[in-house]
């Protein structure tokens, strides 16, 4: 018997389906998520342009919020255009090459995201619990290796994603039952064994994050302890505050992350557009949420936003 052609039986595109039981609203659907996704392209470039333009936020914590507007812009980026797509022109089609390209794109930001919020805590924690030592810690130069970090270990983790599934025979259908392409969204399709997908998708990615979510939490348990520490109640609340936001952000990227996968594993009487919906606000809410509480939460940046966007044009009326 001659050998299995794979290439023959890898399909030339996908069909994305949109949110199951639910298309007839689809483009009420799409208003707000594009509006969401634009206020999010206009929060995070604001966000990047004022650390960019002002050297005086040329320090860690804000250096490490660039890279975050950064990854949330590729997160929203990658799934939210060819979503409206859907949407609004019924472009649900997909090509193989370009379906595992956003499927990379996806994993690797959230991956990246983890890390980049794990600096931050550690920022906060050397900042806080060995002030003095805080500028010989945490150099540009270390900021600098830190974000490579964050690329290398998102790219080893979820570049075998595109091997696992290219070793893969489609030999059924090619609808995706989802808006945007994921790694167990496109190996259920496969007329072969999966497991090994099912496997690494589960295990090596959730492990890496929640090794993340453990060093935070320990981060931030040292934190308290030192401001406990503090003999003085506005040093205390200073320092808390300067915690705040950063915990904020936290909670919005990590609950909704594992909410998600929970009930995609195990909430099996969940109705499947439920799923659909909540995987769509996940890419959404996040990056829209981030320099909101950033934004609010953080003094100095209000300032030099307003020192940018809003000084000039008083300047401009008076003249």
């Amino acid at each position: 018997m001659p050998p299995f052609n794979l290439t023959s039986l890898t399909p030339a595109t996908f069909i994305l389906a949109g949110i199951p039981g639910m298309e007839k609203s689809h483009i009420w659907i799409s208003i707000p998520f594009c509006s969401i996704y634009l206020a999010a392209l206009l929060g995070n470039s604001v966000l990047l342009f004022v650390i960019r333009t002002e050297h005086s936020l040329h320090q860690p914590m804000y250096l490490f919020l660039s890279m975050l507007a950064v990854a949330d812009l590729m997160l929203s980026t990658t799934t939210v255009p060819k979503m409206l797509a859907l949407f609004w022109f019924r472009a649900g089609e997909i090509s193989f090459d370009a379906c595992l390209t956003q499927m990379f794109f996806l994993h690797f930001s959230f991956s990246a995201e983890s890390v980049i919020l794990l600096a931050m805590a550690f920022d906060r924690f050397v900042a806080i619990c060995y002030p003095l030592q805080h500028a010989a810690v945490l150099t540009q130069s270390a900021v600098v290796k830190t974000g490579l970090v964050a690329l290398l270990r998102s790219f080893c983790i979820i570049f075998p994603c595109i091997f696992l599934l290219k070793r893969l025979p489609f030999c059924g259908h090619n609808v995706i039952p989802h808006t945007y392409c994921e790694h167990m969204g496109i190996a259920r399709l496969a007329c072969a064994d999966i497991s090994i997908n099912v496997l690494y998708g589960l295990a090596v990615p959730f492990a890496a994050i929640v090794v993340d979510v453990v060093l935070i939490a320990v981060s931030y348990v040292l934190i308290l302890l030192a401001l406990f520490r503090l003999p003085s109640r506005t040093a205390r609340h200073k320092a808390f505050n300067t915690c705040v936001s950063h915990v904020c952000v936290i909670l919005l990227f990590y609950i909704p992350a594992f909410f998600t996968v929970l009930t995609h594993r195990f909430g099996r009487e969940i109705p499947h557009h439920i799923h659909i919906l909540l995987a769509n606000l996940y890419v959404l809410f996040p990056p829209l949420m981030n320099p909101v509480v950033y934004g609010v939460r953080t003094q100095q940046i209000k300032e030099k936003v307003m020192k940018v966007f809003i000084c000039p044009k008083s300047r401009l009326l008076q003249e």
